[in-house]
């Protein structure tokens, strides 16, 4: 044991003599501040409630879009961001209509029993950017499990019906976003697929884990090589339900009815605060969420819960005194849900600016207890490593490759910096994503605090060691 003990001082003296130890000491303490700050003084939990209660959902192209412009400006302003501004976009006008009704008959294959037809009106939402029905629309429903399935029953058997699209999340993946990347091309392709065989229609079970009566939407697109039809989506209860009975034969027919139709596009904005670098103002750490949301539920993981992530990571900082090295840039994307036309724009300009970023970070997996980061590049996740230890004291270990996120991600190929994604615990994010169950009840309170910390403290190193 003494051998060992005068090992590790030796090593502690040799870390004093080249000034790392003291580098180390000094970054605890100010992690320390910055995560002190923010479950003690943090405005992220208020702030959010007023974004979801008094803003609530937020489609772009909706007031509730601009409503949130407007606030999330001024609340950069009112805490003190030293330029505040817009960059102005079009996006995408989708509107749902007030009517959404779905009529199922199913038909027992026993005509013996006394009541052969089982009826139901489950609860549907219309996918984001479906065309609508034009009236009642009637038909037979065709289930299938997989595009394969469904090409495997050609025209012949897909004519004139409805798809049902039957795909499970797969439970056994750890990461939960594995299984939402298995399954959600029902949801974005599966209309157009159905469409090419000649279906009318195509309802998709919901893409969640839990077993519940909420619907989920989400983006169908349409490729415009084919008809564009209706799509829709039931929850995972009622696909269950619908589902088991075809399984046994039943024949089910049904009855959809949707006013849901696309406006022209109209004017929206990114919205933008900075705190300006002392020593490299032309390198930027940028920030960022999305701000758009769609229009059941509140929005509040996604992506209310990044978006204050965002301001609350950069205000820390300066209510602690830091002085940033870079600029600090907090952004608000709008329009990712149906375009990505704030992040596609906001790239556009940085490099018809040619501004350099050192890093840019996204939050939008949902304000749940914080685990580390992604990254797009291995130099910059090696770097990152040489904090772990820092970030023990917090629970935060994750430090691994991969995406970064959708709209930051639109800088991939015009930057040399970071591109970083923040990694909340993602075991209960897709019981809220795109569902009226996304509301601020289903925030807590502490995890979202130690996430706007977490996401603070990352800023910190990043622009103090100016990587």
């Amino acid at each position: 044991m003494g051998v060992f003990k005068g090992i590790s001082v030796l090593f502690i003296i040799m870390l004093c003599a080249s000034g790392l130890f003291s580098q180390t000491i000094e970054d605890s303490v100010f992690m320390k501040k910055i995560y002190n700050e923010s479950l003690g003084n943090g405005k992220a939990y208020t702030d959010l409630r007023y974004l979801c209660k008094k803003i609530g959902c937020r489609v772009s192209g909706s007031q509730q879009a601009q409503k949130a412009v407007e606030w999330t400006r001024q609340l950069m302003q009112q805490y003190g961001f030293d330029t505040v501004y817009l960059q102005q976009i079009e996006v995408p006008n989708w509107k749902r209509g007030k009517k959404e009704k779905l009529y199922v008959r199913q038909m027992n294959p026993n005509k013996e029993v006394m009541d052969p037809f089982i009826n139901s009106s489950p609860k549907i939402t219309a996918l984001g950017g479906s065309v609508g029905t034009n009236g009642k629309m009637q038909a037979e429903v065709v289930m299938v499990k997989s595009f394969d399935e469904l090409k495997a029953l050609g025209p012949e058997k897909v004519k004139d019906k409805i798809v049902f699209f039957n795909m499970v999340m797969d439970p056994t993946n750890i990461q939960t976003f594995k299984s939402y990347g298995g399954c959600v091309t029902q949801r974005v392709s599966g209309a157009d697929e159905a469409s090419a065989l000649g279906a009318k229609a195509v309802i998709i079970r919901s893409v969640t884990l839990a077993h519940d009566d909420h619907p989920h939407t989400g983006s169908v697109k349409y490729d415009g090589k084919v008809p564009k039809i209706p799509a829709v989506a039931i929850s995972t209860q009622a696909a269950d339900n619908i589902s088991e009975k075809i399984a046994r034969g039943y024949k089910t027919t049904v009855d959809l009815e949707l006013e849901c139709k696309w406006m022209p596009d109209t004017i929206s904005y990114n919205v933008i605060g900075e705190i300006r670098g002392r020593k490299h103002p032309e390198k930027i750490i940028a920030v960022g969420g999305h701000l758009d949301s769609w229009d059941i539920g509140e929005g509040a993981h996604d992506d209310g819960a990044g978006c204050i992530h965002s301001i609350e990571s950069v205000r820390l900082l300066k209510t602690l005194g830091y002085q940033p090295n870079y600029t600090l840039r907090v952004v608000m994307f709008m329009n990712e849900e149906n375009g990505l036309r704030g992040g596609k724009n906001y790239a556009s300009i940085a490099k018809a600016k040619k501004e350099i970023h050192a890093a840019g970070i996204e939050s939008d997996a949902g304000g749940l207890v914080p685990r580390g980061f992604s990254f797009e590049k291995a130099a910059f996740r090696d770097k990152a490593l040489a904090w772990k230890e820092l970030f023990k004291p917090y629970n935060i270990h994750y430090f691994e490759l991969g995406g970064s996120g959708a709209d930051i991600g639109q800088l991939s190929g015009e930057t040399d910096g970071a591109l970083i994604g923040f990694v909340p615990d993602n075991q209960r994010y897709f019981d809220y994503h795109h569902s009226a169950n996304d509301v601020f009840e289903n925030i807590n309170q502490r995890e979202l605090e130690l996430g706007a910390a977490t996401i603070s403290s990352l800023i910190y190193l990043i622009d103090k060691y100016q990587w």
